[in-house]
């Protein structure tokens, strides 16, 4: 009989290495993603109208979501010829540590700071997400993927939902650890989170080999930076060759759209029509426990029925939250979206990763996922910028949260489209 840690895909060293990434950056997204939007509205920018506030907001999460998504494939070619994916991993881990570690400094009336910082760590985990979700082909057997992936965002879950909750506690309730107030407590649960992404984030470095270079003995110098982009132009040819992961890309691009705009803007829409903060919280850390079991729970699932029809129910289900959300008025609501969400959130970003891993070329994994990023960060851009554009024109976000739905019709279209076996054989016909 198989151990537990087998059937959950975590049965290597190496494999939960891996996976405890996804322990250590899912902090920035609860904490940072979740509560800084709150503390956002309510203290940086409550000198500002509400609407203006959520608007301003909104364009900062464009605004990052664009720089990362113009440098990752520039990114992923440089790592991938001189196999350098840990070193620059490393150093955007840097980079977002210090910029979240530094949103402590965040107080009343500074709101520019507060989104220039908010900026800065948006870009620095999504550009390690680029090494990271590269390695997954590199250590990871081809039936183990989906499992793989699926444990990893689990693990996420488990970790963002643990260091969430003992943070919603401080806020709640400042006085009984010593904090004079909440706007104090949240900001310590800003360098808690920077603490925890930097010290989990050390047994993949330490545990997971380098692959091998995209060129033998090739350095890392202006020559070597010029001849990765020149390959990445090359990339970008090759990947019309690869027909299914371009149209994985296309159907990715629309879907996550979708998803990314529910997550990133889940907190000032609730802002919004008046939920309160305390609620909001704890219906973010539900949102982590839930996804727990059903993160895994894809993983077997996308063993019997395919990924790819994982991925559809995960829309089908994403379709009704949108409609629901439009209708939500009372807190109770906002708790049955929560666990709606956290349902599908995992599993969804997880087969849509481990389904992209298994269409690609291993050698050229980090370029491959450079553009992969891309496609995931323009997908994170129209969603909050038709949310900042429907609140300047209508003054209310009801009408981008319904808009949404085009987006997981579309891309579930496109989805239909991709033949899963015909890529995975080309991606094998492709090794060196």
């Amino acid at each position: 009989m198989q151990s537990f840690l087998a059937r959950v895909g975590l049965h290597r060293p190496e494999l939960r290495a891996w996976a405890l990434y996804d322990w250590a950056n899912s902090v920035f997204m609860t904490t940072v993603l979740q509560v800084f939007p709150i503390y956002f509205t309510s203290v940086v920018a409550a000198d500002l109208p509400p609407a203006l506030a959520s608007e301003r907001f909104a364009w900062a999460t464009t605004i990052a979501m664009l720089i990362i998504a113009v440098v990752s494939p520039a990114l992923g070619a440089v790592a991938d010829y001189g196999g350098i994916r840990k070193k620059m991993m490393a150093v955007s881990v840097a980079f977002g540590v210090a910029a979240t570690a530094a949103l402590y400094f965040v107080g009343h009336g500074d709101w520019r700071l507060g989104a220039a910082l908010f900026i800065l760590g948006n870009i620095g985990v999504n550009a390690s997400f680029v090494f990271y979700e590269s390695l997954l082909p590199h250590i990871a057997r081809e039936h183990e993927i989906d499992r793989v992936s699926t444990a990893g965002y689990a693990m996420g879950y488990l970790s963002g939902g643990l260091l969430l909750a003992v943070n919603a506690v401080w806020i709640q309730h400042p006085a009984w650890f010593g904090i004079p107030d909440a706007p104090t407590a949240i900001r310590l649960s800003f360098l808690s989170a920077a603490a925890w992404w930097a010290v989990f984030s050390i047994p993949l470095f330490r545990g997971v080999a380098e692959p091998p270079a995209g060129t033998a003995g090739a350095r890392v110098g202006v020559r070597a930076i010029v001849a990765a982009f020149t390959r990445l132009a090359g990339t970008l040819r090759d990947l019309r060759g690869y027909r299914q992961a371009f149209l994985l890309l296309l159907a990715f691009l629309l879907y996550n759209d979708g998803i990314q705009t529910i997550i990133r803007m889940a907190a000032i829409y609730g802002a919004e029509i008046g939920i309160d903060r305390n609620a909001q919280i704890e219906a973010f850390v539900l949102v982590q426990f839930v996804g727990i079991p059903f993160s895994f729970l894809f993983g077997a699932l996308a063993g019997r029925i395919g990924a790819k029809t994982g991925v559809f129910i995960a829309l089908v289900v994403y379709t009704g939250i949108s409609v629901l959300a439009f209708f939500m008025t009372s807190a109770w609501q906002f708790f049955a979206l929560a666990f709606l969400v956290g349902t599908v959130q995992g599993g969804s970003q997880a087969l849509s990763r481990s389904l992209f891993a298994r269409m690609i070329p291993k050698h050229k994994s980090s370029e491959y996922f450079g553009f992969f990023s891309v496609f995931e960060k323009f997908a994170g851009i129209a969603g909050p910028a038709l949310f900042a554009l429907s609140v300047s024109l209508f003054g209310s976000s009801r009408a981008a949260v319904l808009s949404v739905i085009a987006f997981f019709v579309c891309g579930g279209l496109i989805l239909t489209r991709v033949n899963v076996a015909e890529g995975e054989a080309r991606a094998r016909a492709a090794a060196p």
